[in-house]
């Protein structure tokens, strides 16, 4: 099951503890309250869903947008 950008906001919402709603793409994640435990909870989920990414992918950027474009690359197979 590939990974989506609306199931990523709805994952990153549920671990921080709000609406999905809440979440733009240009937000700052760890502004919103996503500390570095959190995005590994996130990290290792992802992985089990079939994901093939690490945790340094996700430390690097800090927006769910840039988030969703190393997904897509990932994804695609590049």
């Amino acid at each position: 099951m590939a990974l989506t950008l609306d199931g990523m906001r709805a994952d990153i919402a549920r671990i921080i503890n709000l609406d999905p709603s809440e979440i733009g793409d240009h937000d700052n994640l760890a502004d919103l309250g996503l500390d570095s435990l959190r995005l590994m909870d996130l990290t290792m989920a992802w992985e089990e869903a079939g994901l093939r990414a690490d945790f340094g992918i996700f430390a690097e950027y800090s927006t769910l947008a840039e988030w969703w474009r190393e997904v897509e690359k990932i994804q695609a197979g590049g």
